[in-house]
């Protein structure tokens, strides 16, 4: 268990919204526990923000717009929640401030959602709209949390084979990487507050994807050279901490610009705890800072 206050404040917080047991629930459940945990850590938008709801590639996004506009790269973030859970609604907040704190417009992306919808759904729809956006010549940052970090870091394997160019970095949260479940952290953290390796099978399962698809294993891919700068943050009391340090390790041996960053008292989900945890708080400090950076903000 980590020892910050402000980290041990916000995981008694989210008790109170999803039972011990909660992959135990009905989907619905699941979905309305997240909804309720999610409002209560949703703050004011930043002053002068405006957002707006749409279509691109058949898909609903919604677009953030900061008061102060520094550039015109696409900030494009893909929600977490094990494919099973989150929303606009869920990641409102989260996005509205990076494009406040970057100064770029950004566009998240409404993806279907497992159980009814299995993989490719996911990846195919946040795809759409990268190539919508890359299609009208902007210059696109890939962001995703968990489940999303997995999204991007497809889509950036994606882009590569199309030969799309256009993704100037990838920011990836405490992404799933599809590590191998039974060595590492995943043993270490088996039994992590916020997430636990048995949940992290219970969501790879239920979103259904062929274990030879290194676009949903982003780990098992042959090669990840040429891919964008990127950024990984992780959590240390998180069964998913060493997907994302083995795949920096990957890109830094082949030559691709990476920063590594692994948040010593935080759990899975501590985004959400960037108003109340010192930890969290200096973690998206560094995740806006790592954004500028490729958006050409800093």
């Amino acid at each position: 268990m980590p020892a910050e206050e402000g980290i041990l404040a916000f995981l008694k917080r989210c008790d109170a919204f999803y039972p011990p047991d909660a992959v135990n629930g009905t989907i619905e459940e699941q979905r309305g526990w997240y909804d309720a945990l999610c409002a209560d850590f949703s703050p004011p938008l930043p002053e002068g923000l405006s957002k707006r709801d749409d279509i691109l590639g058949g898909v609903t996004v919604r677009h953030y717009t900061p008061a102060d506009m520094r550039t015109g790269t696409r900030l494009l973030y893909l929600h977490g929640g094990g494919f099973v859970v989150g929303s606009l609604e869920s990641h409102d907040a989260i996005c509205a401030e990076l494009s406040h704190g970057v100064g770029a417009a950004l566009t998240a992306v409404d993806y279907r959602l497992a159980p009814e919808h299995v993989w490719p759904a996911q990846t195919d729809d946040c795809y759409g709209v990268l190539k919508q956006l890359l299609g009208e010549g902007l210059q696109v940052v890939l962001v995703g949390d968990s489940a999303g970090g997995n999204l991007a870091a497809g889509l950036a394997l994606r882009a590569r084979a199309d030969g799309l160019s256009g993704i100037v970095g990838q920011a990836l949260i405490y992404p799933a990487l599809g590590g191998d479940l039974v060595s590492g952290s995943y043993v270490e953290m088996a039994d992590a507050p916020g997430l636990t390796t048995a949940d992290v099978k219970y969501y790879r399962d239920i979103l259904q994807a062929p274990a030879d698809a290194e676009v949903a294993h982003p780990l098992r891919t042959a090669s990840v050279a040429g891919l964008p700068p990127t950024y990984i943050t992780v959590a240390h009391y998180d069964p998913l901490r060493d997907d994302g340090a083995n795949y920096a390790a990957r890109l830094a041996k082949a030559g691709v610009e990476v920063w590594y960053r692994d948040e010593p008292q935080m759990v899975h989900a501590w985004l959400r705890a960037r108003h109340m945890s010192d930890g969290a708080k200096a973690g998206f400090r560094a995740l806006v800072v790592a954004v500028s950076r490729f958006a050409g903000t800093l």
